[in-house]
C-alpha cells in the first residue's frame, strides 16, 4: 500500500468516526429532549365553539397527542367521560377538553315533574336557550272584559330547561292564521303548581314566551313585576 492510499484509508477512518460522532450527539440530544418532555398521551381538543349547557359528544372533538407532562391534571383522555354531559361554559375551536369545563345533564329532581309545551321559535327561543339553563316563562292575556286591559304575567320564574327539540313546521289554522310559523318543544323540570301553570298559559293565553335568565341569577321577581299592563306605565 502506498503512501496515497494509506491517506485515503486514514480520510475514511476519519470521515466513518465524525459520522458515528455526530450520530452519538443527535441520540445524546432525543434522550435528552425525551427525558425532559416524556412520553405523550392522548388529550382531545374542540373542533368547532359548543355553546354554554349544550350536550357533549365525541364527534365535537378530535384526538391530539401531547407530552404528559404537558396535561393539567382535570385534562379528559377519554371522550366515555362526556356521557350524559353538558359544556358548563362555551368552549372555543382548538380548546383543550378539561373535566371542568362541564357537567351533568340535568334531571329531574324530587318532587319535580316533567312537561313540554311549544314555544314560538322567532320570539321565545332564538336558539339561545339551552339545556341546563334558566327562563321566566310569560304569558300574555287578554282582559276577561272589552273595558279590561290585557295584561303580561310572568307565570313561572327560573324555570329550569331539560332540554330543547327539533324546530317544528306549524301548519296555520283559520282561525289562527297570526300563529307562529315554526315552533320548538322546550322541556321543563316544575313543581306541581308550576306544571299547572304552564298548562294553563299553553292553553288559554295569547302568546307564551320565554326570557333567558342569567346565570346565577336565583332570585325571583318582586311581586309587584310579575304583571304589566300597559295602564301600569301611565
Amino acid at each position: 500500500m502506498n503512501s496515497r492510499q494509506r491517506r485515503g484509508v486514514i480520510l475514511l477512518l476519519l470521515s466513518v468516526l465524525c459520522a458515528l460522532g455526530a450520530f452519538a450527539g443527535v441520540l445524546v440530544v432525543i434522550g435528552d429532549v425525551n427525558s425532559k418532555v416524556g412520553a405523550e398521551v392522548v388529550a382531545y381538543r374542540a373542533k368547532g365553539d359548543i355553546a354554554p349547557y349544550s350536550p357533549l359528544a365525541a364527534g365535537q372533538f378530535e384526538e391530539v397527542r401531547i407530552p404528559k407532562r404537558w396535561l393539567s391534571e382535570t385534562a379528559v383522555t377519554d371522550l366515555g367521560a362526556l356521557k350524559d354531559k353538558i359544556a358548563l361554559t362555551t368552549l372555543k375551536k382548538g380548546s383543550l377538553l378539561q373535566a371542568d369545563m362541564f357537567v351533568d345533564r340535568p334531571q329531574l329532581q324530587p318532587g319535580e315533574q316533567e312537561i313540554a309545551i311549544m314555544i314560538d321559535a322567532a320570539t321565545g327561543v332564538a336558539g339561545k336557550i339551552t339545556s341546563g339553563a334558566k327562563v321566566n316563562i310569560i304569558a300574555t292575556f287578554k282582559g276577561a272584559k272589552d273595558t279590561d286591559p290585557s295584561r303580561s304575567v310572568i307565570i313561572v320564574a327560573n324555570a329550569r330547561v331539560l332540554g330543547v327539540g327539533r324546530l317544528t313546521a306549524l301548519e296555520a289554522k283559520d282561525s289562527d292564521r297570526k300563529g307562529p310559523a315554526e315552533a320548538v318543544p322546550i322541556t321543563f323540570a316544575l313543581n306541581t303548581k308550576d306544571t299547572q301553570r304552564v298548562a294553563y298559559a299553553e292553553s288559554f293565553a295569547e302568546h307564551v314566551r320565554l326570557a333567558l335568565v342569567a346565570p346565577g341569577t336565583d332570585s325571583a321577581p318582586a311581586p309587584g313585576d310579575r304583571t304589566y299592563t300597559l295602564d301600569g306605565d301611565k
